[in-house]
């Protein structure tokens, strides 16, 4: 008896449906017990994959990356079979990157997941329009800000969230996902004192040259975290591992909260499990 090509396509998702999303460049902490990933339906709430006492920053025997003021910077990461989202990138002092406020208060960008990525087939519409596999590489630039003195050490905040479709429910909404790089800022442009103001980049794979993204559930940082729970798991239950979806509904068009017109959804969609964090 033959697989239905639905079954087939469903199948293919389920591979990377509990998503291991995280930075591939700048190279980010990354840890041990997530196997390099920080997702927060997995217990790991940020707000980095490791904590700064844990960091590779702290080695004398890995080298470290120096960045410039006024730089822009390469950010990447690869689409991991999954669609839609944003990416949120913050810049801290190294020793504030323990803390959520700190990372809240030194926005430096929004973009989308897909900014330059999308499905290796677009013509598979299995899950809906654009919505298939692929595993290409996605990337934005960022600004090294101009009020950093030479010397500092800094970290470089992604997370991903409002990302779509787990276990091959196309109405369903990751949790947040979350990586940290560190660097020293050396030279560049001169000092400045302002702080720059966070922007918006909008434009993806289904929504391209607009100033918005597609994404599932929320567009705000913080409502896809789980708050402090953590799964049970259970043997032989995959399942159990993680306390995805956070929201289910259908897909959405906006700009992060705050960044841009109000989401233009079909339906609002329904909380699943998701709660916002204490900064």
């Amino acid at each position: 008896m033959r697989l239905s090509s639905v079954l087939v396509a469903v199948l293919a998702l389920v591979a990377g449906c509990a998503a291991h999303s995280l930075l591939a460049h700048p190279p980010s902490r990354g840890n041990v017990e997530w196997w390099g990933t920080c997702s927060s339906g997995a217990g790991c709430k940020g707000p980095c994959d490791s904590p700064k006492n844990k960091s590779p920053f702290n080695s004398v025997y890995v080298p470290k990356t120096y960045v410039q003021r006024g730089q822009e910077l390469d950010v990447g990461w690869n689409r991991l079979n999954h669609p839609g989202g944003f990416v949120r990138l913050a810049l801290v002092p190294f020793n504030s990157s323990d803390s959520w406020a700190a990372f809240n208060d030194n926005i430096l960008k929004y973009t989308c997941y897909e900014t330059n990525c999308g499905p290796s087939n677009a013509a598979d519409k299995t899950l809906g329009h654009l919505n298939g596999p692929g595993n290409s590489p996605c990337s934005t630039k960022v600004t090294v800000p101009k009020n950093i003195p030479d010397g500092t050490a800094v970290t470089l905040q992604w997370i991903w969230y409002g990302g779509g479709i787990y276990y091959g429910e196309p109405d369903t909404s990751f949790g947040e996902y979350y990586s940290c790089s560190d660097m020293i800022v050396s030279g560049g442009a001169p000092l400045a004192r302002e702080k720059p103001a966070p922007v918006f980049q909008g434009g993806d794979a289904t929504y391209p040259n607009s100033g918005a993204c597609k994404y599932w559930g929320s567009n705000k940082v913080g409502d896809c975290s789980f708050g402090d729970r953590v799964p049970t798991p259970v043997d032989g239950n995959l399942l159990s591992q993680s306390l995805e979806p956070c929201m289910r509904g259908p897909p959405r068009k906006g700009a992060p909260l705050g960044m841009g017109p109000a989401a233009a959804p079909s339906a609002p969609p329904s909380s699943a499990t998701g709660t916002m964090y204490s900064a």
